[in-house]
């Protein structure tokens, strides 16, 4: 097989070593547009486990490249003049130009042609050989080309950033936090041989600016980055190779391959600097690639296709986490986690990318893990029941009221059984909820009235009966140690639906009554269409009635419903809130009668702690956004919300391609609520395990949390 690799860089040089060891007989040439010997970057990491790949893919490269590695196990975080080192991490680096030059030395020893100072165009070349590889980096010309063909598309994500080195070795990975009058700064540093260290310097672009980064030279930028980090350069110099600051942009690609065109590594698929892994994905795609023409001697087609079964899910994860660790540094240096104390912040930066929980910290590093336990213990209210338990089982106080321990159930609505007796709540599925030990139960959406109700057996707190109903409920979970919420809310332009097990907003067809909302928007296609609410006060007065009968029943805590679509919800957004009156228009105008609502509910509900369940981003271009969403947490909390309930999306049927549901995706947004809104988050997003929940109270991302009724279920 005739195969034109174009690019010289790490996957196309392992991909030569790879083809030409399995199957010596390949005609493989190289085609390197640079000179011999110039590369751009510094140093490169990989994982322990990513070795252990290169050394099963190609044992001699790994022998070689072995020899050059610089090995640490540490990493140093630099923080308000405080130093602590969490052990345990095992990483390795080698200098970027070292790794080129030994594989290309292997790759020439087996016998590829390497042509350095030699452009090549892709398609150019598809027509002389069975398969052309396009290994041309991030910018790609070949990507470039085949954008329709590839489905290529690319975003920026995270801070502005410079890419220096600095002839000051670091003893192990370094992060480094220095606040000056324009802003936080941050560096990525690590060693990559006896001489030398990568060192990449962050901040906001808004810091960026007022600091006059935006008018400096090359030579005055890195002059400024030396003077602002010189303690911690010892004497070193900073180094330059390009270093210009910029964004990091994540490139993706519906394909991979084009006929007898594939890309790997970075023309394929990007992933922020933050987690390391560039270089490994581009060998791993290496790896792969050469396996698939093993399996498909003579038929590239078939090896593409298995290329990217095997490729694609790893990388799509590795980018979503690489994501989520650029946004991280990006709100961290905008101020987000300063008040965190040290052994949180510490538990938060190494958990930041959701790959790493707390029990693989645990057996990394248990001193870390011990110092954040104890810390939450410490700053927990009232007695944690168990000596050296984990996070999820640290008490926690909202208001007045004190919690066993951080987890929440939900329980699945059980509106079948009640179709018949509207307004009943179904005792069983509360009673199975409390007998998990968990520390708070929700019940599910409870009605403030008749005509209030999501569907034709939603529960209500809107007859005197139906307090007695709830009160066997709350004595049940008070009798399993357990604090029961009662969410409180109207149904809006989503009520007067048959129950979900029937389909979900299928419309009564008979016996249904008129659903308000602040504008007459259908909520799907087949919806009634609701009417203009007034702003007569009767809604409000059904919430100050409810509210009053909970406490009756004995609850221990009242959430507002203000998410999934639903009346108060409604108001809240500009998908659904064409108003023109007194509560409609900006934001501040859109919350006036949600936060009639809540002082309604607090009036009626009396002493003790009141909280909202929020939508804090639609999900849907033109809806709430998560900016939106802190603005709104934070006139709740200013309203006296002892507990913001996290929620997004389901203002509209639809919502945004680029959202997806996977695991704890409102981890992030609680983050946001938790620490630029200074409120006591409660959120759940798709949480199965124990092991989430420790990590995320530990690392300060909310407060309490819901695990997934699939796994109640299940335990049930």
């Amino acid at each position: 097989m005739r195969v034109a690799i174009v690019g010289g860089g790490p996957a196309g040089l392992y991909l030569a070593i790879l083809l030409l060891r399995d199957e010596p007989g390949h005609d493989v040439v190289v085609f390197e547009q640079n000179p011999r010997g110039a590369t751009f970057g510094w140093g490169v990491v990989f994982s322990e486990d990513t070795l252990t790949e290169l050394r099963d893919a190609d044992y001699e490269t790994w022998l070689d490249l072995d020899r050059h590695l610089v090995r640490w196990g540490g990493i140093d975080i630099h923080r308000h003049d405080e130093t602590v080192r969490a052990s345990g991490h095992g990483f390795s680096a080698i200098r970027r130009l070292t790794l080129l030059q030994r594989l290309a030395a292997r790759a020439t020893a087996l016998g590829a042609d390497v042509r350095y100072e030699t452009a090549a165009d892709a398609l150019v070349l598809s027509d002389e050989y069975d398969v052309v590889v396009a290994a041309d980096g991030v910018h790609s010309p070949t990507r470039q080309q085949l954008q329709k063909e590839f489905g290529s598309s690319d975003a920026e994500h995270g801070g502005t950033f410079a890419w220096f080195g600095t002839d000051h070795v670091f003893e192990v990975f370094t992060f480094i936090f220095r606040e000056t009058d324009h802003g936080l700064f941050t560096v990525h540093a690590y060693p990559f041989d006896a001489g030398f260290s990568t060192f990449i310097v962050e901040c906001d672009h808004d810091t960026w600016r007022r600091a006059g980064l935006d008018t400096m030279t090359e030579d005055d930028s890195l002059a400024f980055c030396h003077d602002l980090f010189a303690d911690h350069l010892r004497g070193g110099r900073l180094l330059s190779n390009r270093s210009v600051w910029r964004r990091f942009t994540t490139v993706r690609n519906r394909s991979w391959h084009h006929r007898n065109v594939v890309l790997v590594g970075d023309a394929a698929h990007t992933a922020h600097f933050s987690i390391g892994s560039g270089t490994k994905l581009a060998m791993e795609d290496a790896i792969a690639l050469s396996k698939a023409f093993v399996a498909h001697p003579g038929d590239p087609d078939a090896a593409f296709t298995d290329y990217e079964l095997e490729r694609q899910g790893p990388v799509e994860r590795f980018q979503e986490a690489a994501i989520d660790s650029a946004d991280y540094f990006l709100a961290l240096v905008r101020g987000r986690y300063r008040g965190l104390s040290r052994e949180q912040f510490v538990f938060n930066l190494l958990t930041r990318s959701g790959r790493i929980l707390r029990s693989d910290l645990q057996q990394r590093d248990p001193r870390t893990v011990a110092a954040v336990d104890r810390n939450l213990r410490h700053r927990s209210s009232g007695e944690t029941r168990l000596i050296g338990a984990p996070p999820s089982l640290a008490s926690f106080r909202v208001g007045s009221l004190v919690l066993a321990n951080r987890i929440a159930l939900q329980p699945p609505p059980g509106d079948t059984a009640r179709e018949g007796t509207p307004g009943t709540p179904e005792f069983a599925t509360y009673g199975r909820a409390a007998a998990t030990g968990a520390g708070l139960i929700i019940t599910e959406p409870v009605a403030i009235s008749a005509h209030g109700r999501v569907t034709s057996g939603s529960p209500g707190l809107y007859r005197d009966e139906h307090v007695a109903a709830w009160r066997r409920i709350v004595e049940t979970v008070h009798g399993e140690g357990a604090v029961i919420a009662a969410r409180l809310g109207h149904s809006g332009r989503r009520g007067a639906t048959r129950p979900r097990q029937r389909g979900l907003d299928r419309p009564l067809r008979d016996h249904a009554w008129t659903v308000p909302a602040p504008s007459p928007l259908p909520y799907t296609p087949w919806s009634q269409e609701p009417a203009t609410a007034e702003a007569d006060g009767s809604v409000i007065e059904d919430v100050r009635r409810a509210a009053h009968r909970a406490r009756e029943a004995g609850f221990d805590l009242l959430l507002l419903d203000a998410s999934d679509g639903y009346l108060f919800a409604s108001y809240l957004s500009p998908l659904t809130n064409h108003r023109d009156d007194h509560y409609g228009g900006d934001l501040l105008s859109r919350l006036r009668y949600p936060l009639e609502a809540f002082a309604a509910a607090h009036e009626g509900w009396g002493e003790g702690p009141v909280g909202v369940r929020l939508t804090v981003d639609d999900r849907v271009p033109g809806g709430l956004t998560a900016d939106d969403g802190v603005e709104l947490a934070r006139a709740f909390v200013d309203a006296g919300a002892a507990l913001v309930a996290v929620a997004a999306g389901h203002t509209v049927p639809r919502i945004s391609t680029s959202q997806t549901y996977r695991r704890r995706f409102l981890v992030p947004l609680a983050d946001r609520i938790r620490n630029e809104a200074g409120a006591r988050t409660l959120v759940g997003g798709n949480v199965t395990t124990f092991d989430e929940i420790d990590t995320i109270v530990a690392a300060g991302r909310a407060d309490l949390v819901v695990l997934d009724p699939v796994r109640f279920l299940e335990e049930s």
